[in-house]
């Protein structure tokens, strides 16, 4: 445990079916006249925009809908997407959809009010000195938990990789988690989404830097997520697995905030950097193997999962439990039909040494993870993926 820990809070939480009604009082709280947006086209043109967009214009609000945020938005997209807020003399940004969208609006939210050039924040050599316009998201998925952290992932294309930008003050302001904002999503992406949330608390859990605040939000959302995945991968319109899943990939981002990721998505940034393999699905198939690599400085941590997780382990030794919890990931993504072929991706054996190479960079996680990772660990897992 570190000696000295904070918890970053999110300003308002607003959760339940039908709090998406709840959007016009948070932009009055804020005098916000001038609002914009930040979406993707799949949530544009599935309609989950109108409502919120029309509640606002009713009461007399001006909002600018940005509606193409890609899967992985570049340096240059996000910059884009700055300078059309920008020329809209944005006063509050609304990112609703996946972790791009709110990823995208958090970063944009700080190039409004901080005079930074993002590709020299991108590189360590700029600094965020104040907190950006009002920032209020509205999860579409239950997965990367970005509606609480103080953390941005945007693709350095020349480079193949995911950078992440991390500042305090991109935790977002308010947070609206509506269940029925979730109900209509693919099987495959709550699949895949609700994974990404179950590896980031699983993650915070065992990292280096785990605390007694992120242990207490980490356990809780594994619990919830372990509880209602399955649940709401067969029966979506199943309200109150869906909200089972939005407070637990939340309750993940609070943990991320306050002990942050490790092996995980350090091997996975790569996946989706250079392969542009979805976030949630390159953490899915790679949870269980750094897991059980993980095992033998993890048992006593791993034995609390399984708790969590509400599995039968009574009579079991520690290891036993442990292994158990390795067991139910590997179960979970058959369940699930969580599943990549690397090899239809280009991904052969010739290209490890790229991936290691790029996964080895991503020191902010990997000196992380509770145990020292090599570079021909790197290899011996990615393997077993091919």
């Amino acid at each position: 445990m570190s000696s000295i820990y904070s918890l970053l809070n999110i300003g308002k939480i607003v959760a339940g079916a039908g709090s998406i009604e709840q959007i016009t009082n948070i932009a009055a709280d804020y005098e916000a006249k001038n609002v914009v947006i930040i979406t993707d086209q799949g949530v544009w043109t599935s309609g989950l925009v109108d409502n919120p967009k029309a509640l606002l214009e009713r009461a007399g609000v001006n909002v600018h809908v940005i509606n193409d945020t890609p899967p992985e938005p570049t340096v240059d997209q996000v910059n884009a997407i700055f300078q059309a807020a920008k020329e809209f003399e944005c006063q509050m940004i609304i990112g609703i959809g996946g972790g791009s969208s709110m990823d995208a609006a958090k970063i944009v939210s700080l190039l409004l009010t901080n005079s930074v050039n993002l590709r020299e924040l991108v590189k360590g050599k700029a600094q965020i000195k104040r907190r950006g316009v009002p920032t209020l998201m509205i999860p579409t998925t239950a997965g990367t938990g970005s509606e609480a952290t103080p953390n941005a992932i945007v693709l350095v294309p020349e480079e193949e990789l995911k950078v992440g930008i991390v500042s305090e003050k991109m935790v977002p302001d308010c947070v609206i988690l509506d269940p029925n904002m979730t109900i209509n999503l693919p099987k495959h992406i709550t699949a895949n989404t609700g994974m990404d949330a179950l590896c980031h608390a699983i993650e915070c859990y065992i990292s280096k830097k785990a605390n007694p605040f992120s242990d207490t939000f980490a356990l809780k959302a594994i619990t919830l997520i372990s509880r209602s995945i399955r649940t709401a991968y067969h029966d979506g319109h199943n309200v109150a697995a869906r909200e089972d899943m939005l407070l637990g990939a939340m309750f993940g981002g609070i943990s991320i905030a306050t002990s942050s990721t490790t092996a995980v998505h350090a091997l996975s940034y790569p996946l989706g950097g250079k392969y542009h393999i979805p976030h949630g699905l390159s953490n899915a198939i790679l949870l269980p193997d750094v897991m059980k690599f993980n095992l033998d400085v993890c048992e006593e941590k791993f034995k609390d999962i399984a708790v969590a997780m509400e599995l039968e382990i009574s009579g079991s030794t520690t290891r036993q439990a442990a292994e158990k919890m390795i067991d139910n990931l590997y179960s979970l993504i058959k369940d699930l039909n969580v599943t990549c072929d690397l090899r239809a991706k280009g991904i052969n054996e010739a290209a490890l040494d790229d991936l290691i190479e790029a996964a080895a960079k991503v020191t902010r996680l990997l000196d992380n993870n509770p145990k020292v990772v090599t570079k021909e660990d790197m290899r011996a897992i990615y393997k077993k993926l091919l």
